[in-house]
């Protein structure tokens, strides 16, 4: 099915900042700006009659009360998050050039971090494409679009992918709820090329499979490729708990290292099967083992059973999704230790991690800590880590840096 995009939406690209709609700002707005914050407020815009009539996703000229020009921006008065910076040059028309040129600084950068075409190949603000998040499977690319602005510049935005990274298929995985915030539609097409099913990859040396069609988010986390290196240092000779296994990341690099027994649980029976797949291809399947199951319930019944693993990992999806169930989502962190830390032989090594953003890595820690207490376990950290750096920070948006992991070795 082909994607739909208006011809008002074509057009907008074009021009330099002098031939876009002009969006005034408070003094505290601009103070933040300023500052080098890519993001204005709703509160921080004189909502005028002007302002309400911009389209929502629009380009336009963020300007002080004087009328001089600060940025150019994405503009949408409907969410918290009015405007979204692209450029500071108000000579810099935002078109296929320019969004070429972001996707080649960002290109340039993970051919140097990674080396093999397996990454996150654009992490929104901080690699200046707000609002787009694209992962590359080699030919085949995932390419999500979260903000009003980023989509009415779709159009612009494949034909700077396919100058600067050439891929036989595109998965456009338009199904994010944050979309909603923009008062966009949730959607997954292939808009480009095809899918004959699930696409292979390559991490840390081990093969593994991804449904960039109907997996979670964009298919695989990249974003843990570094901590599971790092667990995968700790498998040797040992028995491993990976808990929401997903496709089986740490889990086959476990065994690969040297694990002697690799149970995964995971509550998706595509994931599992994905990673079962991924266990015969790295010719492992022997030495793991996969449940269908509800974690915490699994983990109940493995300590009834008597259980012991050398390593457990834990690495759920985010159990805080909004500030509203921060409360509630911490609780689960605290749960979670309290109930893989008793499977944990003595000696042995507990990852713990979470991807909820509203859960700060302070508050995130004082529960890993509070989970062990509550199990009577002691013992010491050894890291303590976020994402792989394919998936950088801006600068000025500190709150972004997600996730979160510990590694902690129990006596």
């Amino acid at each position: 099915m082909k994607h739909a995009f208006s011809a008002q939406s074509v057009r907008q690209a074009a021009g330099q900042a002098a031939d876009l709609p002009a969006i005034t700002l408070k003094p505290h707005g601009q103070k933040r700006l300023t500052r080098g914050h890519p993001w204005v407020y709703s509160n921080e815009v004189e909502m005028d009659a002007a302002a309400k009539a911009v389209p929502p996703g629009a380009l336009v000229q963020l300007c002080d009360a004087r009328g001089r020009y600060q940025a150019t921006a994405f503009f949408n008065r409907h969410p918290l998050i009015a405007a979204r910076v692209l450029t500071r040059d108000e000579m810099v028309a935002v078109d296929t050039a320019f969004l070429a040129a972001q996707l080649r600084r960002a290109l340039a950068i993970r051919e140097t971090l990674v080396g093999v075409p397996y990454y996150r190949l654009v992490h929104a603000e901080a690699d200046g494409l707000p609002g787009v998040v694209i992962d590359r499977f080699g030919d085949a690319l995932t390419l999500q679009v979260n903000t009003a602005g980023m989509e009415a510049l779709t159009p612009q935005l494949l034909d700077a992918l396919n100058q600067v990274v050439a891929p036989k298929s595109i998965v456009l995985r338009n199904d994010s709820a944050v979309r909603k915030l923009e008062q966009l539609e949730e959607s997954v097409e292939v808009v480009q090329g095809r899918l004959d099913g699930p696409v292979t990859l390559e991490e840390n040396g081990a093969r593994f499979f991804a449904d960039l069609h109907g997996g979670q988010k964009t298919g695989w986390f990249y974003d843990q490729r570094d901590n599971r290196a790092w667990a995968a240092k700790l498998a040797k000779d040992r028995r491993v708990l990976d808990c929401y296994a997903f496709a089986g990341g740490f889990s086959i690099q476990a065994a690969l290292a040297g694990a002697t027994d690799v149970v995964s649980v995971d509550r998706s029976q595509s994931a599992l099967d994905l990673a079962a797949q991924a266990a015969e291809a790295n010719g492992v399947s022997d030495r793991c083992h996969f449940v269908k199951a509800e974690v915490f319930q699994e983990l109940e019944r493995q300590a009834r059973a008597g259980e012991s693993y050398g390593l457990v990992i834990v690495d759920p999806p985010a159990f805080v999704k909004s500030k509203k169930d921060l409360a509630q989502g911490l609780k689960g962190y605290r749960k979670m230790v309290r109930l893989a830390a008793p499977l944990v032989a003595e000696g042995g090594y507990l990852l713990a991690a979470s991807c909820s953003h509203h859960a700060d890595p302070d508050s995130f820690a004082e529960q890993v800590k509070r989970g062990l207490q509550d199990a009577g376990r002691e013992g010491r950290i050894l890291r303590t880590s976020g994402a792989a750096p394919d998936h950088p920070v801006h600068p000025a948006l500190p709150e972004s840096a997600y996730l979160k992991a510990q590694i902690l070795a129990l006596d």
